[in-house]
């Protein structure tokens, strides 16, 4: 039977983020991630995660100036140093909340950078990021987006993150696989997941169109769910969706798991 875990950027929106923590407790969920930490005190978040008996299963690296835009630096020449200096903060908040995975989203495709310059760069940096995470037991992710959302991300399909993957050969990464973005991009989801499962580490859903709740949308979860099942994958899922409604009132789905 799948995991599901709360991610508490997009679910109970409608109550501060603090206090979200409780709400996800209080609806059946024993695990939690975000995006970032990094706007809280990390003592806080280990407070709030050990008051609602929670587990936190994922977080990303920083991601440069994301109000202004950036989806991530890992493929910006340049920007090495902020990469590595990032890489450094999410190891710190991820040791205190015992988080065993970080996420890295690499970033919108520069403009007047050389193809080799932007390769070159993000190959350095993952390889750098795998390596600082290895040391601590935390396993390095990269996730595609589609770019239909992300207009100019730089990775947008699975067997593309896939052959990066293959060209760095670290044992310490892994990809990050959504549902929804890989539903916008490419489709054949079952057959999808079930090839790379072995190069899963972890898994986002929402439906589409909309990115909202399972049930919403076109895509049939409860198939794609038996397929996971039944492929052996054992992570969790994290529930990445933008509730159409109220959160509690659109948690309906999740009953039968």
């Amino acid at each position: 039977m799948p995991k599901f875990n709360a991610n508490l950027t997009m679910l109970f929106n409608e109550v501060e983020f603090l206090d979200r923590f409780e709400k996800a407790a209080n609806n059946g969920f024993s695990a939690v991630e975000y995006l970032f930490p990094y706007d809280w005190p990390v003592d806080q978040l280990v407070e709030v995660l050990g008051t609602y008996g929670l587990k936190q299963v994922l977080h990303n690296l920083p991601a440069g100036d994301w109000a202004a835009g950036e989806r991530g630096i890992a493929c910006l020449p340049g920007r090495e140093q902020e990469f590595q200096d990032g890489v450094g903060k999410a190891v710190e908040y991820a040791k205190a909340l015992t988080c065993p995975r970080l996420n890295c989203l690499v970033g919108l495709t520069p403009e007047n950078e050389s193809d080799e310059a932007i390769q070159q760069t993000l190959i350095n940096n993952l390889r750098f990021a795998a390596d600082a995470l290895e040391k601590e037991q935390i396993k390095l992710l990269v996730e595609p987006l589609n770019d239909k959302n992300f207009p100019g991300f730089h990775l947008v399909g699975s067997l593309q993150t896939i052959d990066l993957l293959d060209q760095i050969g670290h044992a310490n990464m892994q990809l990050q696989y959504d549902i929804y973005h890989m539903q916008r991009m490419e489709g054949e989801l079952i057959n999808s997941i079930t090839t790379l499962v072995d190069r899963i580490g972890h898994i986002q859903l929402a439906d589409n169109p909309g990115r909202h709740e399972p049930g919403s949308g076109e895509i049939n979860f409860e198939n794609v769910f038996k397929a996971i099942d039944e492929s052996g994958y054992s992570g969790w899922i994290g529930c990445e969706y933008i509730p159409a409604g109220d959160t509690e009132a659109g948690l309906g789905w999740l009953k039968k798991y």
